[in-house]
């Protein structure tokens, strides 16, 4: 079919000058070409050279699905939208990407005088170029046909995106770095929530998805194993909440999280370096912050 032919392509969006950190999938239709991120505002530079060597400008991009409104996933959305596209979201998300005041405000908090650098600009989307997309439907956009998975449990408005047997899985889906079958988990605050995090992986497990592509970072043809490992590395964590969160103080909490990641990078057969690439695509202070909410608020 032609979305076959003509992607999907990994545009890398060398975030923070580092090549596989942040991914857009491109592909193209006989109308122009789609989107699954559009990346933060800080890589519209990145993006807009990704697009051109693909021979598609801006302009070319009609439709684009975010897998939910982080920023590192939606943070160019209102800049893509000025150029025409439209743009899909989850229902609980498009709210705050027409006035994302309180998005960057939150944000804000977590990141401080970091967000300009590491995030960039981002502008509204006019509610002329918002599409809400329910769990379940199916768009079709001329010949493809892009199947919305709701997907919670790193964010309540996160849909995985299943288009001619890839997975598009956002962060759900995990962090898999340097092609290595190693997955780590985002876990911010406010909305980690592990138990529907695994009912979320056995409803991706069970898609029928041949390839698997999360957002960081790139397209990997082992479905069924990246959601093995997906599984394990649910079971893992609550292991680890279960016996360590009980007796640990909150101002131990970020050391706690950092030590235990790199010790299953290491133990995985990462080297320190490759362990500091996922450091770089998943702050582990960000996710422990996210655990301390998750524990008192649920457990």
């Amino acid at each position: 079919m032609l979305a076959s032919l003509m992607g999907p392509i990994t545009l890398d969006l060398q975030f923070r000058n580092t090549p596989g950190i942040i991914a857009a999938y491109l592909i193209r239709h006989d109308e122009g070409a789609i989107l699954i991120e559009s990346g933060p505002g800080s890589t519209i530079p990145a993006l807009v050279a990704g697009l051109a060597a693909h021979g598609c400008a801006p302009e070319d991009v009609s439709d684009l699905f975010v897998t939910h409104i982080h920023l590192d996933h939606a943070g160019a959305a209102g800049w893509l939208a000025g150029h025409g596209t439209r743009v899909h979201v989850h229902p609980r998300g498009l709210p705050h990407l027409a006035d994302p005041s309180r998005l960057l405000a939150s944000a804000g908090q977590i990141y401080g005088d970091e967000m300009d650098t590491l995030w960039g600009e981002m502008v509204p989307v006019p509610a002329e170029k918002l599409i809400a997309v329910a769990d379940g439907a199916v768009t079709r956009i001329s010949g493809l046909e892009i199947r919305a998975l709701e997907t919670p449990g790193h964010a309540t408005h996160h849909h995985a995106y299943l288009i001619e047997g890839t997975c598009f899985t956002g962060d759900v889906g995990g962090i898999r770095l340097a092609g290595r079958p190693h997955i780590v988990l985002p876990m911010p605050p406010p909305e980690f929530h592990l138990e529907s995090w695994i009912a979320s992986c056995e409803r991706l497990r069970t898609a029928g998805a041949e390839r698997v592509a999360p957002t960081h970072f790139g397209i990997y043809p082992d479905a069924a194993l990246h959601f093995e490992i997906l599984a394990e590395t649910l079971a893992d964590t609550e292991t680890w909440l279960e016996t360590t969160m009980p007796g640990i103080g909150e101002g131990e909490l970020e050391a706690g999280v950092a030590g235990w990641l790199e010790r299953r990078a290491l133990a995985a057969g990462l080297s320190p370096g490759d362990h500091a690439r996922y450091e770089t695509a998943n702050p582990s202070a960000t996710s422990a912050w996210g655990i301390a909410r998750y524990w008192r608020k649920f457990r």
